[in-house]
Order: structure tokens, then sequence, then C-alpha cells
């Protein structure tokens, strides 16, 4: 969103709250990563974090708690806390004259905040002229819309369905020692403990529930891609159905995506070569294989994608009953592009920043 009155990369003063969860350390790192050109930098947690310290371009810097008053002099704040802290204190960072992008479900359905995926309607941005919440959509959200939106400009859209699979990094650093300890417990042939993360524990299981579960059978994750879906979209009755699965991976979400187009594709080459074309992707297929340890396959798979920023895609086919609907297994590091990296991808278009290549 280029502003005139403002230099190409001017210092930006940036806040980040939730800064030592996973997603608010990933903020730091891909800030650093990408050259976000950051000038004074302020950090937030709960009382039991106060006073530790985080790292960004070598220089140490010390957590606080929020205050009243604390976002004075800011341009930026990242959210990357719970509903209730962003419901309280992201329109205080909006008050103190910073853009305030949250990575909560706090505001995403809200009509008058945007919720941006900026390969997808980033042009939103350009309508904001003075700083506002934006909202930055769930994990399985972002990836999924990435992968709809190319195909959504060429064929059109009829209905959507995805079945996700999700890493415990979903449920934070609690979901990550948890998986591991129990996983540890299961080998030595024990029976793991009741989890304190999910509704049972993960180790060596698959649970199909991420969220509570609303009288007509939706966890609250799949209601989120739902409607996140449309509005992202921009088409309000755009049929979705989601279903969300929690596996025992650390890190990346996967999803297998049925879309089932306006209009008829020519053939599977025509269809991957429009998913390749669009922002964020990279196709994987027997042409473009991704080295996986000491074989490379012809899919992406959930460790492949992380630490990595592009949503993957990769087992593109037509559905044998439909010549329509074609399938898909949408793969993406949900603390990257999930969440941290389309934050800051928000940011740079807020403030024209040019990213480090």
């Amino acid at each position: 969103m280029k502003n005139p009155s403002r230099p190409n990369n001017q210092p930006v003063n940036v806040g980040v709250v939730g800064a030592t969860g996973v997603v608010g350390e990933t903020f730091l790192q891909i800030l650093e990563q990408r050259g976000f050109p950051v000038g004074n930098l302020r950090l937030y947690a709960s009382k039991n974090s106060e006073g530790q310290t985080r790292k960004l371009n070598g220089r140490s810097f010390q957590v606080e708690t929020l205050k009243p008053g604390c976002f004075e002099g800011l341009d930026l704040v990242f959210f990357s806390s719970g509903d209730d802290i962003s419901k309280e204190w992201a329109p205080e960072a909006v008050k103190a004259g910073a853009y305030a992008v949250d990575n909560s479900a706090a505001f995403r359905m809200d009509d008058k905040v945007h919720l941006v995926v900026p390969e997808v309607n980033g042009d939103l941005l350009a309508t904001l002229k003075s700083p506002a919440i934006i909202a930055n959509p769930n994990c399985s959200t972002i990836q999924l819309v990435v992968a709809l939106a190319p195909l959504q400009k060429k064929y059109g859209l009829k209905s959507v369905r995805v079945s996700s699979y999700q890493s415990v990094s979903g449920a934070g650093r609690e979901g990550l020692e948890e998986l591991i300890d129990h996983t540890k417990i299961a080998l030595e042939a024990e029976e793991p403990p009741a989890s304190k993360t999910f509704s049972k524990s993960v180790a060596f299981d698959s649970i199909p529930q991420i969220g509570s579960i609303n009288e007509d059978g939706y966890s609250s994750e799949e209601m989120k891609i739902i409607k996140e879906t449309s509005k992202i979209m921009r088409e309000p009755n755009l049929p979705v159905s989601a279903f969300a699965v929690r596996v025992p991976t650390m890190n990346s979400h996967a999803e297998a995506v049925w879309v089932t187009l306006e209009r008829t594709p020519r053939d599977k080459s025509e269809v991957e070569a429009t998913l390749a074309s669009g922002d964020g992707i990279q196709l994987v297929n027997n042409e473009q294989k991704l080295r996986a340890g000491p074989s490379s396959v012809p899919y992406p798979t959930q460790v492949i994608a992380s630490g990595t920023d592009p949503v993957y895609v990769g087992r593109v086919h037509r559905d044998l009953h439909d010549s329509n609907t074609w399938l898909m297994w949408v793969v993406a590091d949900n603390l990257r592009k999930g969440a941290a990296l389309n934050g800051c991808q928000i940011a740079e278009r807020i403030f024209d920043i040019t990213p480090r290549a």
C-alpha cells in the first residue's frame, strides 16, 4: 500500500504481543529473515515471561507486560495471543496510532475488519486510510485459499470440500512438548497420561476434533475454515465443507481438497499450470520433485514443508465421476505461512516494504 509521504523501507516501530510463544518467536525470526526495517521493538507477554529477553538482528529486547499506554510510539503491533487479549488490546493499539495485525479469531468475521491473505485479497489493504485492525486468518484457511485463488480466477468455484491433517504445533509449545513426552512413554509400552492439550493423547493416534464441537457436529476449527474461506474469496454463497483432524506430526498442516469448478479445464496439465502460476504456490509433481532425506517424492509432505514459506500443492487429479471436480494435496508450515509469515506480508503491504530476497 504505497504511502507517498513515506520513503520505502523507512524504519517501522514494532510491537509483538505473545512474543514468547511459538508464533511470536516465529514473527521475530521472519522479520529478521525478510529484512523488515524494524526501528524500535517492544515485546509483550504474560507476567510469567516478564523480564525474559528475545533477540532480533543481534540485539536483545526485554519482555514486558501489557499496560495502559504501552503502545505509544509504535507504528505496528502483531498480536499472537488469545482472543480475549486481542479484543481488549488490539483496539488500544489502533488508538495509539498503530496498525494491529491480529492472529486470533477475535475479529476475523467482523464485517468492519479485513481478513487478509495478501496473495488472494491483499488489495483490501489499499483501502485503509489510517491505522486499523487487520485480521490474520486461521492457519488451515490460509493455505487453502492460496491454493484456491488461481483456480477461482481461471475457472470459477462451484464448491470446496477439505479434510485437514493438522500438526501439534497448532496448539503451541504445549502441544509440541506433549507429543514428544507422550511418544516417549508410549514407546516404553506404557499408557500415556491424560492429555492437557488435546481431547486425548495424540501419540501414535489421530484425533477427529480440533476445538469444541457444536450441536451440528462441526468443530470450531472446521467452522473457521468454512466461514473464513467464503469471506476471503469474496463469495458469501460458496459451499465449503470441512473436516479437521489433529495428527501426530510436529509441524505443518496438510489438506486433502476437492474443488468443483464452474468451467471445465482442458486437462490435468492445464490445471497444474494454473496452480503453478498462483502467488505463493509451489507445485510438486513427477517433474518437480522435492528432496526428503535420502529420497525424493512427487508430492509435498509436512516434514518437507516445515521451516519453509510456500504453499505446496501436489497429487492433482480429476475426480472419476465428475469432470469438473479436481483433487489436490495442499501442505504449508502453519507457524510461518499459516501465521507469522502471512502477518509479516500484510505489514509489508501496509508500509510498502520490499522484503529481502
